[in-house]
């Protein structure tokens, strides 16, 4: 059996080549990425990061401070509406957050067991406020105010600094 070789078939055998050889160097790549991360250090860091260089030292990594830095952000309190007084009409709207050591597993666990006082506190301190309060808001003010009436309830740990997401007056 004679077979010819025309064009589209060279074309096709070298586009199967060029697939088979990818197929190889790829397989290759991860063979060699498996037996890298197999005999690596548990101890080393990572390779190379991705984002924003910015607060790392030489070589991408970050200077050693001695000291955790790493933090979450506690929103569990989530969104509230609090109807202002004497206006049944008119509510303020405010979400509340704020960030918490990540390596402190009691005082993130404190943190969720007293969500119902956090939602509670914020809510009778902006239900007392008149309503002319409300309209010229000092921000700073509240924060510090519902802080400390936050510090106040907690036994494990302090929170540092209020973030409030949304601060609306609905009427």
């Amino acid at each position: 059996m004679k077979r010819e070789i025309t064009p589209l078939s060279v074309r096709l055998l070298i586009v199967y080549r060029v697939f088979v050889v990818l197929a190889i160097a790829l397989v290759a790549a991860l063979a060699a990425g498996s037996l890298y991360a197999l005999f690596r250090s548990p101890n080393s860091g990572p390779l190379f990061r991705i984002g924003s260089a910015a607060g790392k030292g030489q070589g991408g990594h970050r200077p050693d401070t001695g000291a955790s830095a790493a933090s979450n952000v506690f929103s569990g309190i989530g969104r509230l509406r609090i109807p202002l007084a004497g206006e049944p009409a008119a509510a303020i709207i405010l979400s509340v957050s704020f960030p918490y050591p990540a390596d402190d597993r009691a005082f993130a666990e404190e943190l969720a067991s007293r969500i119902g006082d956090f939602r509670s506190i914020a809510a009778e301190y902006f239900a007392s406020l008149p309503r002319a309060k409300t309209i010229n808001l000092d921000e700073e003010a509240a924060k510090t105010g519902i802080l400390k009436r936050y510090n106040a309830m907690l036994r494990l740990g302090r929170i540092e600094t209020l973030y409030f997401g949304d601060l609306m007056i609905v009427e």
